[in-house]
């Protein structure tokens, strides 16, 4: 009796020091630094601020001071793959902390979460195969008013279009779809040659399912820019995340890839892939194990 006891306070304890670390975890924000190798030569590096999988709800004030002092960063660019929201009154919030980002050009995709209320859900449910349901009963959250305050800052709509930006003399040519997790992608919207009269060319999606990845490369886009699988949100050590919440592999579920995975730069039909971690959670869900939230810094270099 006395060793089940024992055993049983011991499971109890560790039980809960895994709960304080994931929770702990979840906000342990992060800057990352990656190098991407896609300018003509000559060109000088090019700083873009990539932000994902915000997930704000208005109490996270920890998190809005955190992305506020990002604008210190001074990036020449920011690219925003969506999942903003978690939260009917998140809007304020978010245009709040990205005030003065919202002064450096932009462009952004959304997410299911900046569409939709994120819901209860059994997180063990992610590790199964996908059945296609979507949450889409619940609440919509405010995304028009959203999309409004990007807009009115410069930044260009990527959802299920092109764009283009001249930004400190590099030439921009971008082109991006709607949420594929929902569905709502148009990639025949968007297919075709990337500009090659431009200097780079950039795509962005919100969740990296292997189509749209392999339209876009074979198209021609220099890097792909996604967020979505919060890097897995549970990563085991050694072995890395479990899951993707989409059909992307899980050895790429967060960082710098290419695409086709096995492709090596300068072959035809493949990119660059940078895939955020992103930096919130679905609020029923506040934990990261092994996989802190994160913004990154992408440098753009010469070729």
């Amino acid at each position: 009796m006395r060793m089940a006891a024992r055993t049983l306070g011991l499971g109890v304890a560790g039980g809960a020091a895994l709960g304080t670390y994931a929770a702990c975890e979840a906000r342990a924000y992060t800057l990352r630094q990656v190098s991407v190798p896609v300018l003509p030569p000559g060109h000088e590096q090019l700083r873009v601020l990539h932000l994902s999988d915000i997930h704000m709800t208005p109490g996270q004030t920890a998190k809005q001071r955190w992305l506020r002092g990002l604008a210190d960063l001074q990036p020449d660019l920011v690219i925003n793959t969506g999942d903003n929201l978690s939260h009917l009154r998140a809007v304020a919030p978010v245009a709040d902390a990205l005030s003065g980002l919202l002064e450096v050009p932009g462009a952004f995709v959304f997410g299911s979460n900046d569409y939709y209320a994120p819901g209860l859900r059994n997180p063990l449910r992610y590790l199964l195969p996908d059945d296609g349901s979507r949450n889409t009963s619940t609440p919509q959250l405010p995304w028009r008013d959203l999309r409004r305050v990007f807009a009115d800052a410069g930044w260009i709509d990527l959802t299920n279009g092109y764009g283009t930006l001249e930004v400190g003399g590099v030439r921009i040519a971008f082109a991006g779809v709607d949420d594929p997790h929902l569905g709502y992608d148009d990639l025949e919207s968007v297919s075709g040659p990337a500009d090659a009269t431009t200097d780079v060319r950039l795509a962005v999606v919100h969740a990296p399912y292997l189509r749209v990845l392999d339209r876009f490369a074979a198209d021609g886009y220099d890097a792909i820019i996604a967020g979505h699988t919060h890097g897995g949100q549970v990563c085991v050590p050694w072995v890395g995340a479990l899951t993707t919440n989409c059909d992307l592999e899980p050895a790429r579920a967060r960082g710098l890839h290419r695409h086709p995975a096995e492709s090596a730069p300068g072959d035809p039909g493949s990119a660059w892939l940078h895939v955020s971690a992103g930096l919130g959670t679905n609020p029923y869900v506040p934990f990261r194990v092994a996989c802190r939230p994160e913004a990154t810094l992408i440098t753009l270099t010469p070729r």
